[in-house]
């Protein structure tokens, strides 16, 4: 009998998730569930009083923070979308929908902590929402990756053929490795980057929780994109080895300019040249995740972020937990 695959199953009933044969599948779903939280965890009295300070805060740290926010609270909604949309259609094994629904529950909790930002900070949230609008770096990197992703969301798209498999991963790369695996990870380094110098600490945190679920998701559609090619070993072809590449290389130039516009000047020893050294080399990590060679071979500015997804869950739930905020203590007018 046909045994399990990833797509392209018709022998296997996509609610019968045992006997389990991705068994990485299963282990990144309950990562996940080990790693859950929920914003109103975080306690962002701090943030709240260095936000209203008028000299704590310069113009450019101002900036850095309202544009990672807008880039940010719009992505984590189109990543969401993606998921639900297309990528769970397309994907019948049941251990690997069994992931997605839960990675779509942690996108919900991401888009909620953006909604829980701008209420704690009094921001405006059309200014917020709306950057992927005015701000031409975000604009940008926002389209190309819905462009990217156009065949997965096509309600006609099956993946029935080599061309359309072909079409499928790379729709999962754009999705996965460079929306999810080099568009957030200058934003990570940019906010841990001031948390881990006492400023903002509250959103800070909030970008260390969501990295670490970023992480998950990130070595989850790794293992997807590889697992889909060592079952359709036709697909891989160099001329498509190469389009991943050539795409991967366009996200690292949309990023370098995306840093360049949330960093202009440099703030508290980060600048857009560390970030744009950062964003290569994780592009070259991404790169070989895949199986695909690096194409930069830059040194890691920032080997202290590594650290900050091993942050203590315990620790932050029963010593930081503000459950005075439900109650309205926390206020932008006091």
């Amino acid at each position: 009998m046909e045994e399990k695959r990833i797509i392209n199953c018709k022998v296997t009933d996509p609610n019968k998730i045992l006997p389990i044969k991705y068994k990485w599948a299963r282990e990144y779903y309950k990562q996940g569930v080990a790693n859950n939280w929920v914003p109103e965890e975080v306690n962002m009295q701090k943030d709240v009083e260095q936000w209203k300070a008028p000299n704590v805060l310069d113009a450019d740290t101002r900036r850095m923070i309202l544009y990672n926010l807008g880039f940010f609270s719009t992505a984590e909604s189109l990543t969401a979308n993606n998921i639900v949309l297309a990528v769970y259609n397309h994907v019948t094994n049941p251990e690997c929908r069994q992931y997605l629904l839960r990675q779509a529950y942690e996108e919900a909790v991401h888009t909620d902590t953006f909604i829980y930002c701008c209420d704690t900070l009094g921001l405006d949230p059309d200014q917020i929402y709306n950057m992927y609008h005015k701000i031409p770096s975000i604009r940008e990197k926002d389209e190309f990756v819905v462009g990217m992703t156009t065949s997965v969301l096509d309600p006609h798209f099956s993946t029935d053929s080599v061309e359309n498999i072909q079409r499928f991963v790379h729709d999962l790369v754009g999705f996965y490795v460079i929306m999810e695996g080099i568009f957030f990870y200058a934003g990570f380094a940019m906010m841990l980057w001031l948390m881990n110098r006492n400023i903002m600490p509250g959103i800070g945190e909030q970008f260390q929780f969501i990295l670490r679920d970023e992480s998950v998701h990130l070595a989850f559609g790794s293992d997807l994109i590889n697992t889909i090619v060592q079952e359709n070993p036709e697909i891989w072809t160099p001329a498509f080895r190469q389009k991943i590449i050539d795409n991967i290389k366009r996200g690292v130039e949309l990023e370098i300019a995306y840093a360049d516009d949330c960093l202009p000047r440099g703030i508290l020893g980060i600048n857009k040249t560390l970030v744009a050294q950062y964003v290569r080399y994780i592009a070259d990590r991404r790169l070989q995740r895949i199986g695909l060679p690096k194409q930069y071979g830059d040194e890691n500015p920032f080997e202290w972020l590594s650290e900050s997804m091993d942050l203590r869950k315990e620790k932050n739930f029963f010593e930081t937990r503000v459950t005075e905020y439900k109650t309205g203590s926390l206020s932008w007018d006091e």
